[in-house]
């Protein structure tokens, strides 16, 4: 198929050259030249133009007025063919996506929200996990797609949903990095080995996510932002603007989230400390005693 892919950054350009190399046609297109050059697709000199004659638009942006500016500011929708698969994989509000689900429909275009998990490595490997949120038939169209981009799908409900289920899903993330460095540093405050604390937590009740796949303390497992200066990966300044979606909705929920505010307080205090441009799992730096 011939597959429209706005916004290549560290997550956009590894699942673009995936379809790529699934036998998709793919026109990419990024604000950022450095990073359309990067993404190794062939590339469109518009948003409007790559989207010209494609049967699927896939967008994976930063934030919802991104995704607002793209759609709604640019007058993307507009541009786009009736009867077109529209996927937008970022990690937005699920009041954007039901906004954008909505006009979508309004024009006779298949809109699907679909934020992803598993990080630039998942995004890699094509191994990501896709929330999505929209109709059951149109996640069936898409699935062939998504299949080329992740190994697990599902269907979180209606639009919104799937941002509504990543949501949930980062704030655990958010909560779970800082618990993981907090025990690290006080595992190394009381002469521990990192690595050795690492397993030993690992393999016992404390396991998680972090320790298995991300470890937060330099040196401990290769590959990872820790091991690499923390460039790469997941932003802290992202992780802080998606645990504001997460509390923005728990106000509006009326639902409880104590540890969720503390993981936003800290990730605020982090960024503010210039750290925000390093990957999520620096949180270490502000938890770690210092030499």
């Amino acid at each position: 198929m011939r597959i429209a892919f706005i916004g290549l950054g560290h997550m956009g350009a590894p699942m673009a050259s995936n379809l790529q190399k699934a036998g998709h046609e793919v026109a990419g297109f990024d604000l950022s030249a450095d990073a359309a050059r990067a993404a190794g697709v062939p590339l469109a000199a518009s948003a409007a133009d790559a989207v010209a004659g494609a049967e699927v638009v896939i967008s994976m942006l930063p934030a919802s007025r991104h995704v607002e500016a793209l759609y709604f500011g640019e007058g993307l929708l507009d541009r786009i063919a009736a009867g077109t698969l529209v996927i937008d994989s970022s990690t937005i509000a699920s009041a954007t996506s039901r906004k954008l689900a909505e006009a979508g429909a309004a024009r006779g275009l298949a809109v699907l929200d679909a934020p992803v998990s598993g990080g630039t490595a998942g995004a890699a490997a094509g191994t990501l996990t896709f929330m999505v949120g929209g109709d059951a038939a149109h996640l069936e169209r898409a699935r062939p797609v998504l299949e080329k981009m992740g190994a697990n799908i599902f269907h979180a409900g209606g639009a919104g949903a799937g941002q509504a289920a990543k949501m949930c899903n980062n704030m655990l993330l958010g909560i779970l990095m800082i618990g993981t460095s907090e025990a690290l540093a006080l595992g190394v405050a009381n002469g521990l080995d990192p690595a050795v604390l690492s397993e030993i937590m690992r393999r016992s009740s404390g396991g998680n996510w972090a320790l298995e796949k991300y470890n937060p303390f330099p040196g401990v497992m290769p590959n990872v932002p820790a091991s690499k200066g923390y460039s790469g990966g997941f932003g802290g300044d992202l992780m802080l603007k998606d645990l504001g979606l997460a509390m923005d909705n728990a106000v509006q929920a009326g639902a409880a989230t104590p540890l969720g505010s503390l993981a936003r307080s800290l990730y605020a205090a982090h960024s503010l400390a210039g750290h925000g441009a390093l990957d999520f799992s620096s949180i270490l730096k502000a938890l770690q005693r210092p030499a």
